[in-house]
């Protein structure tokens, strides 16, 4: 149970230095002066204190904090999870640039999804040793991403016997006879004319399929970042099975056809300019240009709808699209939340055209796919 004087230190620091003539910290283990400290730092500055912190100088009093300097210490003041949204709220709120502009401070950040968003914001600010280590964030949480999300995908597509691979899951049904009768004869008994078994071998299971193109053209737009980053991830996941033929396109005004990076997340990211226009019809054009058997062909389209060149060709080159014989799957959030903002009235055409319109997590994204290719 709380006590009272706990209570008080929790209020102090929701105060801040101004409750200090009234509430006073009591001595113990925790350093609550510390924690004031780091908090006043990066909390002033929602009263306009921004200036006084960054020119403060002389004086008696301590040492003038720093970004690195705090960056350390609220690592040891507070838990992962209180430092995440401390540092979210230095960059989003308080436009603390610094944080990714000097390489002591970025070394200190937690890599989580945040930061990776915050990073494609502002990349265009790096360069040198900050650049490389920003690259480096970037990995790893495409890496735990795609760790996090694979698993349960390839679960989607497979499922049946694939006899040229083996399984460790041991059954009767999965009992590859003639491969475990071949790699065993040389354990013949002759003497009591009987084959010994020292390996059972079993098939794997699989899905029996021929290959699929599925091209994931993504809008990259700042209002698509989440969804940039989970397309690029889970491109990077189409692009390992066999069974898909997988592109990667991203677009603003510009085209940009990024399928030879599939498999590196990294060079996918950081080829990402947020902003600018949108010109869906454009992209349109030149994923049908990749389409080379229509009935095996996904175009995957993440974007929020929101056409700036003409409602009306992004139709008539959907609806061409959609007449060949491929699947137009029109996604207006593809996140794990899957909360989207977008054109309803452009959705609503598309989708009576025979277009797949909706928001999707990845997982329902490698579900739906599963089952079309099955």
């Amino acid at each position: 149970m709380i006590d009272e004087q706990e209570i008080l230190n929790r209020w102090r620091l929701v105060l801040g230095k101004y409750a200090s003539d009234q509430i006073s910290f009591s001595s113990g283990e925790v350093d609550y002066m510390g924690m004031e400290e780091v908090l006043d730092y990066l909390y002033a500055r929602e009263y306009g204190e921004e200036q006084e912190i960054r020119e403060r100088s002389g004086g008696r009093e301590d040492s003038k904090i720093t970004v690195p300097g705090w960056i350390h210490k609220i690592k040891k003041l507070f838990p992962k999870q209180t430092v995440e949204v401390m540092e979210r709220h230095a960059l989003e709120k308080y436009g603390m640039t610094e944080l990714l502009t000097d390489s002591d401070v970025l070394e200190k950040l937690e890599p989580n999804q945040e930061l990776l968003k915050t990073i494609l914001e502002l990349k265009h600010m790096m360069k040198g040793e900050v650049l490389t280590m920003a690259r480096e964030i970037v990995r790893k949480v495409a890496e735990e991403l795609t760790k996090k999300l694979e698993q349960e995908m390839r679960q989607s597509f497979w499922g049946k016997i694939n006899r040229s691979a083996s399984s460790p899951v041991k059954s009767v049904r999965n009992l590859d006879i003639k491969r475990t009768i071949r790699m065993n004869l040389k354990n013949y008994d002759t003497e009591n004319r009987r084959l010994v078994l020292k390996q059972v071998y079993f098939h794997a299971r699989q899905k029996r399929y021929n290959q699929w193109r599925v091209i994931v053209c993504v809008d990259e737009s700042g209002s698509m970042l989440d969804s940039v980053i989970y397309s690029a991830v889970m491109a990077g996941i189409f692009a390992k099975m066999p069974m898909l033929d997988t592109k990667l396109i991203i677009f603003d005004t510009n085209v940009v056809d990024l399928s030879g990076y599939v498999t590196d997340p990294v060079e996918t990211l950081m080829s990402v300019q947020l902003g600018g226009g949108t010109n869906i019809g454009g992209a349109l054009a030149y994923c049908e240009g990749l389409i080379d058997m229509p009935y095996r062909t996904m175009l995957v389209l993440v974007s929020d709808l929101y056409e700036g060149y003409g409602y009306q060709n992004m139709y008539r080159i959907s609806k061409g699209i959609i007449e060949s014989g491929s699947k137009l799957i029109v996604l207006t959030a593809l996140d794990m939340e899957a909360n989207p903002n977008y054109d309803r009235n452009a959705a609503a055409v598309l989708a009576d055209m025979g277009a797949f319109v909706g928001a999707m997590t990845p997982e329902e994204l490698a579900e739906w796919i599963g089952k079309m290719i099955a």
